[in-house]
C-alpha cells in the first residue's frame, strides 16, 4: 500500500476469484452535491444532502437440506453452526452508487454473475460497471453458472436485491476512512512444490497429510491481510478485509459452512459489533493452507484464529484519514 501524501492516497483492492480489480482512489477535494435515494420505491431525483455515505446489508445465503451443490460436492445433508452469508456495502455520494458484495459461495459464473450485478445495480439505481460481486470460494457451498434457472438461487438473489435497496434508507455519513495491514502467520503456502528442474514435483493443496510435503517451505505468498474501514467520526461503520489464499480447511462433507475465513470474519464481527465485516478472498491460485493443515477438523478453528489475529492487528494498526465524496473514484 502506498504511503499517504498531502495530495492523494490510492488503495488498490484485488478481487481475484472473478478476476476483477477495483481501484478506489482517495484524493483531496471539496464535497459536491450528489444524487441520493429516498424511501424504497420512490427514489427522488435530487435531495440537498451532500457528502459520502455508506449503507450495509447482510443476509443468510445458506441452501436448504436436500439442495444439490453439483458435481463432487453432492447433496446438502445437514446444517452447521454457522451458515453462509451475503454481505455488502453501498457507497453513496461519489457519483452513481458503488456496490461491493461478497457471498460465501464457490462461485458465480458467466450469466449468473451478470444477473447478480444487474439485480444489485437495479436495486440502488446504478450501472453494472459500478457493482462488484465476489465469491469467497468456500467449497461446501453453492455455485451458479449460466442463466439462473434454480428457484432457490433466484429467491436468494431477490432477497439480496431487496436488502441492498432497503439498506440505502439507513446509509450513514462517512467522515474518515482507515487503512491497515498485518502479516498472517502460518495459514497460507504454495500448493505446487517445485523440483530442482523447476517442474512441479508434488502438490499439497488445501490440506496435506504428507508430513514431508508439509515441511517444505511456504513458497511465494502474499502474507498480508489488508483492511479498509469506513467511519463516522469515531464510530466504525464497515470493515473490508482482503487475504490471498484458497479458503478451505476440509470439505466434501455435505454440510454447507463458511470455513475458516467465515469463522475469522465472525470473530472480528463479535469484536467490532458496530461495523459490518465483509471479507474478500485475494489472488489465491497457487496458495492454500496445505503446509499448516493436515485436514484434521480441529485445524479449521486454528486457521480461523490465525487469520482473525491478522485481521485484529490490521485493525489496530489502521491509519485514519478524513474523506469526502470528491475523494472517491471508481475505475473499471
Amino acid at each position: 500500500m502506498e504511503k499517504r501524501s498531502n495530495s492523494r492516497k490510492r488503495l488498490i483492492v484485488s478481487i481475484s476469484v472473478s478476476f476483477l480489480v477495483v481501484l478506489i482512489a482517495i484524493f483531496s477535494g471539496s464535497i459536491p452535491s450528489v444524487k441520493v435515494f429516498g424511501a424504497v420505491g420512490s427514489f427522488p431525483e435530487e435531495t440537498s444532502m451532500t457528502g459520502l455515505r455508506v449503507a450495509t446489508f447482510d443476509l443468510d445465503a445458506t441452501p436448504p437440506i436436500g439442495y444439490d451443490l453439483g458435481g463432487v460436492y453432492g447433496i446438502v445433508t445437514d446444517t452447521w453452526d454457522m451458515g453462509l452469508r451475503a454481505k455488502g456495502i453501498v457507497l453513496l455520494g461519489a457519483g452513481e452508487p458503488i456496490v461491493l458484495m461478497a457471498i460465501d459461495w464457490i462461485g458465480l459464473y458467466d450469466e449468473s454473475h451478470d444477473q447478480f450485478r444487474e439485480a444489485l445495480a437495479d436495486a440502488v439505481r446504478t450501472t453494472t460497471q459500478r457493482v462488484a460481486v465476489h465469491s469467497v470460494h468456500q467449497h461446501d457451498a453453492p455455485r451458479s453458472s449460466g442463466h439462473i434457472n434454480c428457484d432457490w438461487v433466484l429467491a436468494t438473489l431477490q432477497r439480496i436485491q431487496m436488502a441492498a435497496r432497503k439498506s440505502v434508507d439507513q446509509a450513514q455519513s462517512v467522515t474518515h476512512i482507515g487503512f491497515g495491514e498485518a502479516e498472517v502467520y502460518k495459514v497460507a503456502s504454495n500448493r505446487r512444490i517445485l523440483g530442482d528442474d523447476g517442474r512441479v514435483r508434488a502438490g499439497r493443496m488445501s490440506s496435506c497429510r504428507d508430513a514431508e510435503l508439509r515441511a517444505e517451505p511456504e513458497g511465494v505468498i502474499d502474507p498480508m491481510v489488508s483492511l479498509v474501514s469506513f467511519w463516522n467520526n469515531d464510530k466504525p461503520l464497515a470493515v473490508l478485509t482482503y487475504y490471498a489464499t484458497h479458503p478451505q480447511s476440509y470439505y466434501l462433507t455435505g454440510v454447507v459452512n463458511p470455513d475458516f475465513p467465515g469463522i475469522a470474519r465472525f470473530l472480528r464481527q463479535l469484536a467490532v459489533p458496530d461495523a459490518l465485516h465483509v471479507h474478500f478472498t485475494g489472488a489465491g491460485g497457487n496458495i492454500a493452507a496445505g503446509k499448516y493443515n493436515d485436514g484434521s477438523p480441529e485445524n479449521r478453528l486454528i486457521l480461523a484464529e490465525r487469520l482473525a489475529d491478522g485481521m485484529k492487528r490490521a485493525w489496530e494498526s489502521s491509519q485514519h484519514v478524513p474523506v469526502n465524496a470528491s475523494d472517491v473514484e471508481w475505475r473499471d
